[in-house]
């Protein structure tokens, strides 16, 4: 990515990366329309009332993970290969232990978290049988995750891609003979997600021990090298704090939505399966936009940088718009696709209307907030984050349920509130700051 057209470098990388990205999206939303269309509305909304527990601790390592991504790819612009070996190694290693860990503490923890959250009583006994064979399995979706995101610090998004498109085959056919063939209800939509998911890992695992080139794992070398870790700490960590507390943040205002009781629930679960897919275009284009300025501030050329932001963010912000209209069009059909009945259709497409204006809005700060993590400095971003979407979104929140109006499109709004207030902040500060100044390798 230091050499050529920058646009095309930015599309060529993106574009297997967002099509990867609806695919692995695919495993939750086959998941919420299999039990949404034949099983039950309340086992739809246990499906779909779950994610911030699931991405609650999945941030804390997702935010690790992206450190190390920084780190690989600027020592690869810099073509250090020692220096990417001993990385991608580290960045294995503690990926190992932390599925050991996590493994333990998402099954644990879940009850208590489903009573934070509120959760109905007709709701709770499914969403935890759910919670406890995803997090069983988690070792899958962690070492796809860490060995993706090497192989795209690299520049290399398309393999990662594939792999997706196979385990999301195998995960809707799971979905289709545990839940129509064997019966199995939650528990089969949750087995055939945690076993599409291993599969991806272990395509992965088997790309990396068989390349040829500095990011090659061999489980010999597998240890921590503690120069390398304090990189990936540096930049992982604020990123960790800002993913995990955000998601946490968000298991309170589920229990907003949960107050409305399980057809809104299930209607919110419907909008938050449309409302991923249109984040998509943007989420891939600040991952791209992250790798492009690691090497591009690997091989000292901070203006060539710069420029990607800016190409990175026309890009986001096209691709949000050009979504925007079929959903506006298509909003109550949408959501019927995930559960038919009346009520569910009511609460989804109002959502999907009232919200759907304001996504052009996350465009910058996603790809803002990816470059700056791209240069090592995920700090500013971690502290910008947390301040819109956790603290300014819970006064708004507590302000708006206790004082102002306790109806759900008020409360929903929470949302665009801290896109907004999240952008206006990450853009006055990139426009303050220099990027070469959290460089990482010197």
């Amino acid at each position: 990515m230091t050499e050529g057209n920058i646009s095309r470098h930015l599309i060529d990388f993106a574009l297997p990366l967002l099509i990867g990205n609806i695919f692995q999206q695919l495993y939750n939303t086959v998941d919420t329309w299999v039990v949404g269309n034949y099983v039950s509305s309340e086992a739809f909304a246990a499906v779909g009332t779950v994610g911030p527990i699931i991405n609650m601790l999945i941030g804390i390592f997702m935010g690790l993970a992206s450190g190390a991504g920084v780190v690989i790819s600027q020592y690869y612009g810099a073509r250090r290969d020692q220096e990417v070996s001993d990385t991608v190694h580290t960045s294995m290693m503690m990926t190992f232990i932390l599925a050991a860990v996590f493994t333990v503490l998402g099954i644990v923890i879940a009850p208590a978290m489903l009573h934070m959250m509120k959760t109905p009583d007709n709701v709770f006994p499914e969403s935890l049988r759910y919670l406890r064979i995803y997090f069983g399995g988690i070792v899958g979706l962690m070492v796809y995750n860490m060995g993706a995101g090497i192989l795209r610090a690299v520049g290399d998004s398309q393999r990662p891609f594939y792999f997706l498109i196979v385990s999301a085959v195998i995960n809707t056919i799971l979905d289709l003979v545990f839940v129509l063939g064997f019966h199995m209800g939650v528990e089969g939509v949750a087995l055939a997600t945690v076993i599409a998911q291993l599969l991806s890992a272990l395509l992965t695992l088997f790309v990396l021990m068989r390349s040829h080139s500095s990011i090659r794992v061999m489980f010999s070398e597998l240890r921590i090298h503690m120069a390398e870790m304090k990189k990936i700490i540096r930049v992982g960590i604020p990123a960790a704090i800002q993913m995990a507390i955000t998601s946490f943040s968000n298991i309170f205002v589920q229990s907003y939505i949960n107050y409305f009781g399980a057809d809104c629930m299930s209607g919110w679960t419907a909008y938050a399966k449309i409302d991923q897919l249109i984040l998509l275009p943007m989420q891939s284009l600040a991952l791209s936009s992250t790798t492009f300025v690691g090497q591009n501030l690997g091989a000292n050329q901070p203006e060539r940088a710069k420029k990607g932001i800016r190409i990175s963010l026309l890009l986001s912000c096209a691709a949000t718009l050009i979504l925007m209209v079929p959903v506006l069009i298509f909003a109550r059909p949408l959501v019927a696709f995930f559960n038919a009945k009346p009520e569910v259709i009511e609460y989804g497409a109002k959502l999907l209307i009232w919200m759907s204006p304001f996504y052009v809005l996350c465009c910058v700060n996603q790809i803002y907030a990816g470059a700056l993590r791209g240069a090592g400095n995920s700090k500013a971003p971690m502290i910008i984050m947390l301040g819109s979407f956790v603290v300014f979104r819970q006064a708004y929140l507590f302000i708006m349920a206790n004082f102002i109006s306790n109806e759900i499109i008020p409360i929903a709004m929470g949302y665009p509130a801290g896109w907004l207030v999240c952008s206006a902040l990450t853009l006055i500060y990139y426009k303050r700051t220099s990027l070469t100044a959290t460089r990482l390798v010197e």
